[in-house]
């Protein structure tokens, strides 16, 4: 019977792809990019070479597993800043995402975190119908004032700090409002993937992407039986999971009938991206995902496509309230969608758009990063919001919705709550176009 060392170095042997491991060069561009590794002080550990060097030691058994080695694993925020500042094309996000998987499927697991596993990856983002229900008690939580009392009497204070955090930027869930269909001419078919959070905590966003697109001239669709993209998933060592989820994705959006797929999150956006990545050796779905990841598009590099940047400049509007952006790090580093969004503030009449220093670094969400590993997430979101106190933005612009919930975490730790405001850019646009 193997013990855990050996149990382990066969997991990394078995999972984690030694040539890719090998495309390192131990230059070291990527450690100014990484987040971590300038909030440990340089520890080489929590950088992408140092994590990247540790791979190796693993699958050669060169170095005893130990909490240390999860810890360096555990702490990487997944951001993939390494990737672009990378001059020999590592793929880091394949290599990190392989090591989880690796360490998953070889450590022992606590009833804890087998009951938490199996609830979150195999119930909640498994299964919409699930996270709707879910979404329906925070609802009932908004709605019948229990949220009020449990917030007077102190109760959330019996929880972490940052879940009590959380908990106050949940957006108001608005009752889902059946769709009207526009008989205006369409120029262009879109499908929407609405996504898991985005479709439920997050509705009144879906209802205005979808009211804008129709206003660009779009015809959207939206396939029905759509699950969690699996991302989170894919991050968090249950790739297989994850890719469950995908294989059923591309079976609801296997069609000719539009031209791109259009989703408005992210984080969601950048797996989706990969799914023709992840199973390129799937004999059965290896066609679908590339006809699937040709079609992506992000909303607002579609809001561009169609137009709306010469939209919005014939819109009329007093003002000159100074807007920012922080860019979503899949969005930026795995998508390459930086310029588009920053185009659309720029743009929008009565805003004057600044860009905000270290706009391109992570925010410290991250998926559920925020919630793992609260301590890094507060260090890196701090920092964040320095830049922010420096500039005094009126609104901060976001594209994804973990983005979103982190910069009003920060708003409302920094008591910048009446000065400030975080938002989605389809919220944001939305404003402008039908105030």
């Amino acid at each position: 019977m193997l013990n855990i060392q050996e149990e382990m170095q066969e997991s990394f042997r078995e999972h984690v792809d030694e040539d890719l491991i090998m495309d390192c060069m131990r230059c070291g561009f990527c450690l100014p990019a990484c987040p971590t590794y300038i909030h440990t002080e340089q520890n080489e550990m929590h950088s992408p070479r140092g994590r990247i060097a540790l791979m190796k030691a693993m699958r050669d058994g060169n170095v005893i597993w130990d909490g240390s080695i999860e810890e360096s694993f555990d702490v990487c925020l997944g951001c993939r800043a390494c990737e672009p500042a990378c001059p020999a094309g590592v793929q880091y996000g394949a290599l990190i995402e392989q090591t989880r998987d690796a360490i998953q499927a070889a450590k022992p697991q606590k009833l804890k975190e087998k009951v938490i596993r199996k609830t979150a990856f195999e119930g909640l983002f498994a299964d919409q119908s699930k996270m709707a229900g879910t979404v329906k008690l925070v609802q009932f939580y908004q709605k019948s004032g229990l949220q009020k009392v449990t917030r007077k009497v102190g109760f959330l204070n019996l929880f972490p700090p940052f879940m009590k955090e959380m908990e106050s930027v949940l957006p108001e869930i608005e009752k889902r409002k059946e769709r009207s269909e526009s008989r205006k001419p369409r120029t262009l078919k879109v499908a929407f993937f609405t996504g898991c959070l985005m479709d439920t905590l997050f509705q009144a966003t879906n209802r205005k992407t979808i009211e804008l697109l129709e206003w660009l001239g779009c015809e959207v669709i939206i396939p029905e039986g759509q699950e969690c993209c699996g991302a989170l998933h894919g991050h968090s060592g249950e790739l297989e999971k994850g890719l469950r989820n995908a294989r059923h994705n591309l079976n609801s959006f296997d069609s000719d009938d539009y031209d791109y797929i259009v989703n408005n999150a992210g984080g969601c956006g950048a797996f989706l991206l990969e799914y023709e990545k992840h199973l390129k050796d799937d004999p059965k779905y290896r066609e679908k995902a590339e006809r699937f990841s040709r079609k992506q598009m992000d909303i607002s590099s579609l809001f561009v496509k169609l137009g709306m940047n010469a939209r919005l400049k014939t819109i009329e509007s007093a003002g000159d309230v100074m807007v920012t952006y922080q860019d979503s790090c899949h969005l930026r580093n795995v998508s390459k969608v930086f310029m588009e969004p920053r185009s659309l503030l720029m743009d929008a009449p009565g805003y004057d758009y600044k860009e905000l220093i270290g706009a391109d670094t992570c925010c410290g969400s991250a998926g559920i990063y925020n919630l793992l590993q609260p301590e890094m997430s507060r260090r890196i979101l701090d920092a964040k919001m320095g830049h922010v106190k420096e500039l005094q933005p009126a609104i901060i612009v976001t594209s994804n919705p973990g983005c979103l919930m982190q910069m009003q975490v920060g708003i409302r730790r920094e008591g910048l709550d009446k000065e400030m405001k975080a938002v989605h850019i389809v919220d944001f646009l939305y404003e402008v176009v039908y105030s």
